[in-house]
């Protein structure tokens, strides 16, 4: 077969080649007169498919055409055992599929990638070396981790909300890369919000931690804007590896602010891929204006925990707000 889209990676050219083959003849012929404009003509299925999988850019080009069915996705989906919800709109079964095929990729770029920081793992008190001296080099050592891992946040920060609100429909950047591919399998999320009451959710999955966040931006409009400056943001790294973020901002909806918002993040870094990190753990506050009393004003957006409380959050076990 002649190569694919420049966007698809060889497992991708696989799965999409099997997807399509659950179309009948006449829907491949015609999804091949919207992906070529009528230049290409086959004579049979096995040209339609190599015609179709040749002229389409990526996956999520091919997948998102109106010729490419919901139910065809679902059952593709079905045949190879990945259980869906049956109410899953077409977006999300195309985020299923997806990470399915990156799954079984040693190679799938995934999580953010970061080239500068290079964070050393807190050692027990009393390991390093006593007097003066030592203690002045490891206050040095422990400035510069802080520094460093301060870098890691930021960048984090701006990766992580520039591709989550670029799901946005009322954004006018196109979407980047979302999915489920940038957590650990074992993720959780614990959501508390408070309008005119409060409320909690919590997730754990890949698959849901990253449909859930998707919804808030994708379905219901929110523009999550950071403060990464005047202690809006925090970093912290346990003895372990893992790195906690945390990071305060406003939340927006087009023109309105709607309030304030606090997200506290667990970071590890991948073994099998140099620096990348993919995210362990979400906990999610969102304060609305409606939550305040009548003439309260609205607070500066800022982490108040001090670093020993931001190390509780390096547990696996989700933290109570």
């Amino acid at each position: 077969m002649a190569s694919a889209g420049t966007g698809m990676s060889e497992r991708e050219q696989k799965g999409c080649q099997e997807l399509l083959d659950l179309l009948h003849t006449d829907e491949l012929i015609a999804l091949t007169d919207t992906v070529t404009n009528r230049l290409v003509q086959p004579d049979n299925r096995q040209e339609a498919i190599r015609a179709i999988l040749l002229y389409s850019q990526s996956t999520e080009e091919l997948l998102k055409r109106k010729k490419v069915f919901r139910d065809t996705i679902f059952k593709y989906l079905a045949l190879k055992g990945i259980i869906v919800p049956p109410s899953s709109e077409k977006h999300q079964l195309i985020n299923y599929a997806k990470h399915y095929w990156c799954e079984h990729l040693q190679d799938c770029g995934t999580g953010l990638k970061c080239e500068k920081p290079n964070i050393k793992i807190p050692e027990e008190e009393g390991k390093q070396g006593g007097g003066k001296q030592g203690g002045d080099k490891q206050e040095g050592n422990k400035q510069e981790d802080n520094k460093e891992c301060h870098s890691l946040g930021e960048e984090f920060c701006q990766w992580f909300f520039a591709i989550l609100n670029s799901q946005n429909p009322l954004c006018a950047k196109s979407p980047e890369e979302w999915g489920p591919q940038h957590f650990w399998d074992d993720v959780v999320l614990r959501f508390c919000y408070n309008t005119s009451e409060q409320n909690v959710e919590e997730y754990s999955g890949a698959e849901l931690v990253s449909l859930r966040l998707l919804s808030l931006v994708k379905e219901e409009y929110l523009y999550l804007n950071p403060n990464l400056n005047s202690g809006g943001l925090k970093c912290v790294v346990s003895r372990h590896g893992l790195v906690v973020v945390a990071v305060a901002g406003t939340v927006h909806r087009n023109t309105c602010c709607l309030g304030i918002f606090e997200q506290i993040f667990g970071l590890i870094r991948c073994p099998f891929r140099e620096n990348t990190w993919k995210i362990k753990s979400v906990h999610l506050r969102i304060v609305g204006q409606t939550a305040l009393e009548p003439g309260t004003p609205m607070e500066k957006p800022c982490i108040k925990y001090e670093q020993q409380e931001l190390q509780e959050f390096a547990l696996v076990k989700p933290h109570r707000f």
